[in-house]
């Protein structure tokens, strides 16, 4: 299993291929449904393992404003996923909230990859990183296995953000 930087950085680059694939599929409004739903099922699954193994790891790390930070980021993108899912494909808005999805994903990853993986190189051990790659693969894999829409698992966690 790669070490967790590595395994999350390839995730933010397969979630944002995927969103952006249906922010552009615009001619076929249930291809593009799907191609939400296939996005959102990464994210969601992505950000559960970073809010339940990842954060609380590193919490100590010198991490906590950006932590903080990205557990807001995350209520954000939560909030649209479960806005998107409850709209018709060709609703005006969801184009625009599904594009607004794709940007602020982006967004946060690139904080992510910019403050928090760097600090997290320094302050956590090979070994470590490495662990918690496992660790947060089984997790995702889990949760994949239990829900027949790993998106929908978002759907009770929009009221605040994490905490950890």
């Amino acid at each position: 299993m790669a070490e967790v930087v590595t395994y999350l950085t390839k995730q933010h680059r397969e979630v944002e291929d995927m969103l952006n694939k249906a922010v552009h599929c615009k001619n076929d409004p249930q291809k593009r449904l799907a191609l939400f739903k296939e996005a959102a099922d990464h994210l969601a699954l992505h950000l559960e393992s970073e809010e339940q193994i990842l954060f609380p790891a590193v919490k100590a790390a010198k991490t906590e404003g950006i932590l903080m930070e990205a557990l807001e980021e995350h209520l954000s993108l939560k909030r649209l996923m479960v806005d998107l899912m409850a709209l018709d494909p060709t609703a005006d808005t969801f184009e625009p909230k599904l594009k607004v999805l794709a940007e602020q994903a982006e967004h946060h990853h690139g904080e992510e990859e910019e403050d928090l993986f760097p600090k997290l190189k320094k302050g956590v051990s090979q070994a470590e990183r490495e662990r918690l790659g496992s660790e947060m693969d089984a997790l995702q894999k889990r949760l994949d296995k239990e829900q027949d829409a790993p998106r929908k698992i978002v759907k009770g966690e929009t009221d605040a953000a994490a905490t950890i």
